[in-house]
């Protein structure tokens, strides 16, 4: 089945008599806050209920709508792009029809403001390479937008604008808070025809098997999500988002009942450094892990296959500090399910520097508790990117070192170490071959090169031939070149 990144109709059920009452007024903290989170989680330990008669079914989501939508709106993006004529080239029908022309592209797809300020959250690809980005109010109100903060690793962004008065606002849900079975509702443009809200419940969470950005950790409904939906909010019956829209499963472009969304908690931390105006560098654990399999499990003795097992950790990291040791399988962090490597991932992600992570792991078939004090990733070695130029097989190709943080940022093995490649120009000899962004130089004429500065000595020493090996992601590929 193919996944459409895009951007969710279902039974009119409340999971609460007091579903109906109006939403209370966007108010609170800014976004990012505990307070919010913490009433979050008050809401989610109200009872839930089934409906218990026809007037329970036939109450209505309008108060929650009518408070909550002013604050989604619609992002518009466009760029110009130079178009490629199949004429170009040849100076004989260039003549006669061009040699190609500007074309302007155009992007549709939904925000939420988070802020009365004007700061605005969306997806990342609805975003992605635009030059100009416009909002457009619930109530038809224009502004040229300004991108904040790009994160490709959730394919989320930061936009602001700026209002002349305050503006309505959404506050955040506590994501882990939630439940499968909850209503949900969906606001945002499908299709580009206008608001439009729809309802659902949670079909599942932590879905972690999706591919749609490098942290793979999603809230599922059944809420219908079309093109034009991505970055619209998921909201609560009492009208707190408790994710971003971000994509459905479809073969043909319309929902089918299998729409994601991106956890409020990990919203909340990007948005929070975009209003700051930090750096955005999610704490580690110092381990590189991978998902425990079946084989593993019955090896491990395990009763079923679940949870992330330690490959390695960093020597002096968080891991290795608190205990952690190579084969060791983390079930669980902060008393949430650690159900395999994309889990652990983002539940270590979601915390901030400094705090300490509980976890509870398997070491030789007993159960162990650790508090791991969390840090950012460290940048050792430095960077030091070096555009590779001469004759010889790396020319127009630009390289760097790797560090945990480097390595984070490029959505690598947080332990790898060595040269990686950063840039590979289209026409380049080593383009032709292969290479590619991402993928690692780990010796030249048979000497191993762990920095970016040992790659280019030995690659530009006089020789008649080269002998490479490249590391395409966990595969070594041999190059031999000759003159």
């Amino acid at each position: 089945m193919k996944l459409r990144i895009t951007s969710f109709f279902v039974l009119l059920i409340f999971a609460n008599a007091a579903c109906a009452q109006p939403a209370p007024e966007a108010a609170g903290p800014p976004p990012g806050q505990a307070e919010g989170e913490m009433a979050g989680e008050a809401i989610a330990q109200a009872p839930r209920v089934v409906p218990h008669s026809m007037e329970d079914v036939k109450m209505s989501f309008a108060p929650v709508v009518e408070r909550a939508a002013p604050a989604v709106v619609n992002v518009y993006t466009k760029r110009v792009v130079q178009q490629r004529s199949p004429f170009a080239g040849d100076p004989f029908f260039e003549r006669f029809f061009g040699g190609g022309g500007l074309r302007e592209q155009n992007s549709l797809g939904s925000g939420v403001i988070v802020s009365p300020d004007g700061v605005v959250v969306t997806n990342n690809h609805v975003i992605e390479g635009m030059t100009e980005i416009k909002v457009v109010l619930n109530d038809r109100r224009e502004f040229a937008a300004e991108l904040v903060l790009a994160d490709a690793q959730t394919d989320l962004a930061v936009l602001r604008i700026d209002p002349e008065e305050p503006l309505p606002y959404l506050t955040f849900a506590n994501s882990d808070s939630i439940h499968v079975g909850d209503v949900v509702l969906a606001i945002g443009n499908p299709f580009g025809v206008g608001q439009t809200v729809t309802s659902g419940i949670i079909s599942a969470l932590a879905r972690t098997a999706v591919s749609i950005s490098d942290y793979q950790f999603f809230i599922q409904t059944d809420a219908a999500i079309n093109p034009g939906n991505s970055g619209g909010a998921l909201i609560d019956i009492d009208g707190r988002v408790v994710g971003i829209n971000s994509a459905i499963y479809s073969r043909s472009g319309g929902s089918n009942g299998i729409g994601f969304a991106i956890p409020s908690r990990l919203v909340q931390q990007v948005i929070k450094s975009a209003i700051s105006g930090t750096a955005l560098v999610r704490p580690w654990i110092g381990a590189s892990s991978s998902t425990v399999t079946a084989d593993m499990a019955k090896a491990l003795k395990l009763d079923r296959p679940a949870g992330a097992i330690v490959d390695d950790t960093w020597e002096k990291g968080p891991a290795e500090l608190a205990g952690i040791q190579a084969g060791d399988v983390i079930i669980e962090v902060d008393g949430q399910p650690v159900y395999d490597a994309q889990t652990l991932q983002y539940r270590i992600g979601v915390n901030n520097d400094g705090d300490s992570a509980n976890l509870v792991f398997v070491r030789g078939g007993k159960t162990r508790n650790a508090t791991v004090k969390l840090t950012l990733p460290p940048e050792t070695p430095a960077r030091d990117t070096r555009a590779l130029e001469g004759n010889h097989p790396l020319n127009g190709v630009t390289v760097d070192n790797l560090s945990p943080r480097f390595s984070e940022e490029l959505g690598l093995d947080p332990l790898s170490k060595g040269v990686v490649v950063s840039v590979v120009e289209s026409r380049s000899f080593a383009a032709r071959r292969g290479l590619r962004p991402g993928h690692k130089i780990v010796s030249v004429n048979g000497r191993h090169v762990n920095t970016a500065a040992e790659l280019e000595r030995e690659i530009n020493k006089p020789a008649q031939s080269w002998e490479l090996e490249v590391d395409t992601g966990g595969r070594i590929v041999p190059w031999r070149v000759g003159r």
